[in-house]
């Protein structure tokens, strides 16, 4: 082992001798106090700092690297912060407008949350978590702070199934609250209308319609939509009235189940008068 090193020494004997004296020559150099020395390393330090400044507009790839990393990191929490934020203020909305309706509702009202929406369907139907062991029946309206969204057709011990307004065999008797006139809202498959509509009756865009006192199956007063086009139908005494539904049925997360069903007496009493 010395053997080897004594030949490698030997081999490269005038670079080591190289850096010896280099080396002694810069501890003489630091180590001396002598006015040219002084001088020399002043002015060592001198351009070694104007070339640093001089390079200093180079950034450092790796500094970048790690500082774009952290704002990185930043901006996804601050993000995450944003979203929390919005959707909490979405939910205190939401909240807050069905705590208005709970209050004025003369009915006892059951909160409920959607768990499942078909909203593609002619049909459409939605989910909720509670069921006939939350009192809930076949019939009770479902409603939020916007106004009507359906009607409960059927029920498990912990869930239900409502029929929306959207459903091709939803019907509501309903009328427009400005002039009181009558009809029928149905969904043909794509537009919500008010049916039944007689050309000379007063309909306008813009009118609110709601539930009315002829309805046995929804409380009176309930709103429905709101009419947002009315024209004649060619060879026919009626009038198309399209409405746009009050409740935003895609948004919907939480709505009320109301405890109210059809008078028995009265649906059987119409039918045998028909």
């Amino acid at each position: 082992m010395l053997q080897r090193l004594y030949i490698y020494f030997l081999q490269f004997k005038e670079y080591f001798i190289f850096v010896g004296l280099v080396s002694l020559s810069l501890m003489m150099m630091v180590m001396n106090d002598n006015p040219q020395v002084r001088y020399i390393r002043s002015l060592t330090v001198g351009v070694v700092g104007f070339v640093q400044e001089s390079f200093s507009f180079i950034p450092n790839i790796s500094a970048l690297q790690n500082e774009n990393h952290l704002l990185r990191k930043i901006n996804v929490n601050l993000a995450d912060e944003v979203n929390q934020l919005r959707e909490a203020r979405l939910e205190n909305m939401r909240l807050r407008s069905m705590l208005a309706l709970k209050e004025t509702s003369s009915t006892q009202l059951l909160t409920a949350k959607l768990i499942a929406k078909n909203l593609n369907l002619l049909r459409n139907t939605i989910t909720l978590n509670i069921g006939e062991s939350d009192s809930v029946k076949i019939g009770n309206p479902i409603v939020t702070g916007e106004g009507l969204v359906g009607k409960i057709i059927a029920a498990s011990s912990h869930f239900s199934i409502g029929q929306i307004v959207l459903n091709v065999d939803f019907r509501a008797s309903a009328k427009i609250q400005r002039s009181r006139v009558d009809g029928i809202v149905a969904w043909d498959g794509k537009t919500l209308i008010l049916k039944n509509i007689v050309k000379s009756m007063d309909v306008k865009t813009g009118d609110a319609v709601i539930t009315s006192e002829y309805s046995n199956a929804f409380p009176e007063g309930i709103k429905i939509g709101i009419v947002s086009e009315v024209t004649d139908i060619p060879n026919s005494l009626f009038k198309r009235v399209e409405i746009v539904p009050s409740v935003n049925l895609t948004q919907t997360e939480e709505v009320f189940v109301m405890n109210f069903v059809p008078s028995l007496e009265r649906v059987i009493l119409e039918l045998e008068k028909r």
